[in-house]
């Protein structure tokens, strides 16, 4: 199975599987977009602040993805990556996608792929654990957002 770097031309996919995964997450409401090039230069600008695999089956056709980007351990003194986003369409799974892209990013990364998942996704979770990958104890993820307004 195929797992390549993304393009511009799959600027309309990637859109389509991120809204694919928030109906899936239950958190369509939180998309505030409607435009997938929206992405254009977040992923392929000058300075990107994100990178997309795309998974295709052998006829190509667009599987899923994982969107991702670089992080460092100051305690490592190494990078590694935050995966922002997996998902493999529904037809898809069982067929190596999921693993397949994991491995990708781990062998771009120097050692550690980190990312979050939803509590309630037990089927994510149970794959996850079947890979190796384990929850981080003693860490709470906290997000900060601006007052409306500001």
């Amino acid at each position: 199975m195929p797992i390549r770097p993304a393009t511009p031309d799959d600027l309309a996919d990637i859109g389509a599987l991120i809204h694919d995964l928030a109906v899936y997450e239950q958190l369509e409401h939180e998309i505030e977009w409607a435009d997938p090039t929206v992405f254009a230069d977040a992923l392929f600008g000058p300075t990107p602040s994100a990178q997309v695999l795309i998974a295709a089956t052998d006829d190509g056709q667009v599987a899923g993805f994982a969107l991702w980007f670089p992080t460092f351990s100051t305690f490592l003194g190494r990078s590694g990556i935050w995966l922002e986003d997996l998902f493999v369409r529904p037809e898809h799974r069982s067929h190596g996608f999921g693993k397949d892209l994991l491995t990708t990013l781990l062998g771009l990364s120097e050692g550690r792929v980190e990312w979050a998942v939803l509590d309630w996704n037990e089927p994510s979770i149970a794959f996850y654990e079947s890979l190796g990958a384990r929850p981080v104890a003693g860490w709470t993820r906290y997000r900060w957002v601006p007052p409306a307004g500001s």
